[in-house]
Formats: C-alpha cells, sequence, structure tokens
C-alpha cells in the first residue's frame, strides 16, 4: 500500500490483455482511493497498459454502484465501461473507473454541480497517473455524469468526451443529459447510439439532438451502430443492445478511432 497526494493505492494487481494481434501485452490494475472535498473517499480501479496513449475516465451507468473491495474483487462488473477495460488496454489506452462512496446511487446526482466537482478531480487524478490526454466516457445514466464533468472541466484538462446511449428522455432517474449543461461543452464530443437499442430513455433517434444541444463544442460527431445481444431481463440493462453486449469489438474499435483522430489533431 502507497500513497500520493492523497490517494491510496490499496492493491497493485499484474494480468495480461490480449492485443488486436492476439499478442499478449502486460497489463496492470491498481485498487485506489481518492479523498474527497466533502470528506470521505472514494474508490477506483486503474487500468495502465505499457505506454498508453490516453487515459478514459469511465462513468458506468445504471446506479454506479461497481462494488470494488479492497481485494480487488468487482461485485458489479456487467457495464460496457467495466468489462471492457481490457479491450481498451489493448488498444493502449488507459482507463479509470471509480465507483460509488459507499455503494450510494448515483441516479438523479450525476446532473448536479457537486458531482461535477467529482468527475474534475477524477480528470486531475487521471492526469496524475498518465501524462497523456484524457478522455471522459460516460455510457447511459453514466453520459449525464460525463457532460457535466466536460461542461465544468478546465480549460486544458480534456481532450474529449464520449457519450454512449445516453439517457436523452425522462425516467426515474429524473435527470438527462440536457440538465448537465451541454452547452458548456468545449471539447470534441463523439455520440454513438445503437439503432438496435430498446431502452425506453435512451433512443438512438435523440442522438442528433444530444450533438445540437453541444453548441460551443468545436467538433460534435454522431456514429450510430447496430446489433447486440440480450441477455438482461430488462431493455436497458448492461448485457443488451443498450450495453453492446456481443458487439463490445465494434464499438470499442469505432471510439478508439474516433479517440486516435483526436490525437492526431
Amino acid at each position: 500500500m502507497s500513497v500520493r497526494s492523497g490517494v491510496t493505492v490499496l492493491a497493485l494487481f499484474s494480468v495480461a490483455a490480449l492485443a488486436p494481434a492476439t499478442r499478449a501485452q502486460p497489463l496492470v490494475e491498481r485498487l485506489m482511493e481518492m479523498p474527497l472535498a466533502e470528506g470521505g473517499r472514494q474508490r477506483a480501479l486503474l487500468v495502465m497498459p505499457d505506454r498508453p496513449r490516453a487515459i478514459i475516465v469511465m462513468l458506468p451507468g445504471g446506479a454506479g454502484d461497481v462494488g470494488l473491495s479492497r481485494d480487488g474483487e468487482i461485485r458489479h462488473g456487467d457495464n460496457f465501461t467495466v468489462r471492457t477495460r481490457a479491450l481498451w488496454a489493448a488498444r493502449g489506452y488507459a482507463v479509470l473507473i471509480p465507483d460509488t462512496v459507499d455503494r450510494a446511487n448515483l441516479r438523479g446526482l450525476r446532473s448536479s454541480v457537486r458531482y461535477g466537482g467529482v468527475v474534475e478531480r477524477l480528470i486531475r487524478l487521471a492526469h496524475d497517473e498518465a501524462a497523456v490526454p484524457a478522455f471522459l466516457l460516460g455510457t447511459s445514466q453514466g453520459s449525464i455524469a460525463a457532460m457535466n464533468g466536460a461542461s465544468h472541466a478546465r480549460p486544458g484538462d480534456l481532450a474529449g468526451v464520449i457519450l454512449t446511449e445516453s439517457v436523452s428522455l425522462m425516467g426515474g432517474s429524473h435527470e438527462t443529459v440536457f440538465d448537465a449543461d451541454p452547452a458548456g461543452v468545449r471539447v470534441p464530443a463523439l455520440v454513438v447510439a445503437n439503432r438496435d437499442d430498446r431502452c425506453d430513455v435512451a433512443p438512438a433517434g435523440m442522438a442528433p439532438r444530444i450533438a445540437a444541444a453541444m453548441t460551443n463544442s468545436p467538433r460534435v460527431d454522431v456514429q450510430v451502430v447496430s446489433g447486440g445481444i440480450t441477455r438482461s431481463r430488462r431493455d436497458c440493462g448492461s448485457l443488451t443492445p443498450h450495453g453492446y453486449y456481443g458487439i463490445e469489438d465494434k464499438v470499442v474499435g469505432l471510439i478508439g478511432d474516433w479517440i486516435q483522430a483526436r490525437l492526431r489533431g
């Protein structure tokens, strides 16, 4: 266990990620705790490939509760942002996956000023861990947090934001990406939508409207995909087309190519 800048490294794991060319690459996972301004600490999983080209702060959907234990166990690992971490690492991207504090439910809180501050601190933590450009990626409810973080990020802190299967119609959380100040986003943005997504609060047809709301972004791209397998009971579940289940490689590749294009400028 070590401490740096108030961040505690709880555990260090070494695993193998499979690269696109089926070549095993070293992959390090670190379980970390970040102090919060209002008290308490937030646990996060850092996945660090060798010589990362960028780092992505992943903001899970649903309640946001990943269930990271001190021994590295992940209790709720089905979310797209969690279960694809080795795919990102194989493409050379580090990822930082935050958990909630004390298993709190983030529904209804992601568009708040307070949670925007949490995302800002996660971006700074990402920069502390890897001296490379940082991106935000949110999925479903997590896209609300990504929009909020991007709209309030300090100039130069963020290279871009990716919104996937974004909650754009009001549902049980009583907030959407439109509540997270999309006009405040001043970095390049990508909106990804699956035409086969049957989640009632994240219709693919809303993607152009989400893109249009980011009026101050220098560039907003929309990518529509199709496909996926349903294994969850609910249409908004992680193991459905809403969570890109069965088409993870295609979606990660598409987003990775967009990030790489932004890195080239």
